[in-house]
């Protein structure tokens, strides 16, 4: 079957899978007796137009375009990374360590900086050893990864709920960390600025994920190395004659992967919480395999994929406030069924657009 057109991979394909999923979706919702239409408003206004609504959704959009961004790295090499909670995990530890260390008289210029680097060279460290394995010992990456999300939660568990447990209290998170430590709030500089902006958690994680985006491009379309990864990723017998060492590609690909993954945590370590509580990564970086397959493993659509995650994300929240019969775990599953038909079942519609466009 030959490649789709650009406009089709990238718009067409991405659009049809979300128009399914929401039309499952509004037939789940009107199964139990409520009206499609009406939860769709709820959730357009819940996550764009209610005071502070737009800056939640930014929020968590921060958290899915650096889980997204992971496992995209790693999908260029044809590696399938899913081990993104676990290395979000872990970059909190590494950011909280550096926290905890310093911020009781580093200055933030120094500091903050050094806390994200903490963040990404922990989740670097925590995604070496399966792409280590899978390079130099056959180890699947799907199964090491799935393994090292449970190491991560279990440490995280035993640090928490011991040596890094706030004293005091009986609950399993740290302390919260200095103010020099912090990244500001976006509503703090726009009301600085004059302008006047609800409360939000949205900090300056936003705009660092913007530069996220802009740098896996240029590093995956605009550098040799980039070249040698995709090439690997469409062959790899191709690329060992090549001369390319895939065995050190598959490692550093896991490497930034993992990286992307552990800056996640600076959005709620470095933002919006100030410390690391148990389960903090709350599913993202499962979420992030989604984004990036909706997003086609490219920056752009990454970004898009995130945003209408996290509305989908906040919107949700406003479906359980507002009707009775759709609760928590109702959202749950109509974000599960959009997650499913952009993720699992992304490349469903190809095959017949493929056929159509060869028509044309």
């Amino acid at each position: 079957m030959k490649r789709l057109p650009g406009w089709a991979d990238y718009i067409l394909i991405p659009l049809l899978n979300l128009s399914l999923a929401l039309g499952v979706a509004a037939l789940v919702v009107l199964a139990i007796g409520e009206n499609p239409l009406d939860a769709l408003r709820v959730m357009i206004e819940g996550a764009f137009l209610y005071e502070g609504a737009f800056g939640y959704t930014l929020y968590y959009t921060t958290s899915f375009i650096f889980t997204g961004l992971a496992v995209a790295v790693a999908f260029h090499a044809r590696l399938f990374n899913i081990g993104g909670e676990g290395q979000a995990y872990l970059g909190g530890l590494g950011g909280l360590l550096v926290c905890l260390a310093f911020d009781g008289w580093m200055p933030s210029a120094i500091l903050i900086p050094l806390a994200i680097a903490g963040a990404a060279a922990m989740g670097a460290a925590w995604a070496i050893i399966p792409g280590w394995l899978q390079a130099h010992r056959g180890s699947h990456i799907v199964i090491t990864t799935i393994m090292f999300n449970f190491i991560g939660a279990g440490l995280m568990v035993a640090l928490l709920a011991g040596a890094l447990m706030r004293s005091g209290q009986s609950n399993p998170e740290s302390r919260e960390i200095a103010d020099a430590a912090r990244l500001p709030a976006i509503h703090d500089i726009a009301n600085a600025l004059g302008f006047d902006m609800a409360s939000t958690p949205l900090n300056l994680a936003f705009p660092l994920a913007l530069l996220a985006c802009v740098g896996v491009w240029v590093l995956i379309w605009r550098t040799r190395w980039g070249y040698a990864l995709r090439a690997m990723g469409e062959s790899g017998s191709a690329a060992v004659y090549a001369g390319i060492p895939v065995k050190r590609m598959i490692v550093t690909a896991m490497a930034i992967s993992g990286a992307l993954a552990g800056l996640m945590a600076i959005n709620t370590l470095l933002g919006a919480q100030g410390k690391v509580v148990l389960n903090f990564p709350s599913g993202f970086g499962f979420t992030g395999i989604a984004v990036a397959l909706m997003g086609r493993s490219h920056p752009v659509g990454i970004l898009l994929a995130a945003f209408l995650f996290g509305a989908l994300f906040q919107g949700g929240t406003e479906l359980d406030f507002e009707f009775q019969t759709i609760t928590r775990e109702m959202v749950l599953v109509i974000q599960g069924l959009i997650i499913l038909f952009s993720g699992a079942l992304s490349l469903m519609f190809v095959p017949w657009v493929a056929r159509r466009i060869g028509r044309a």
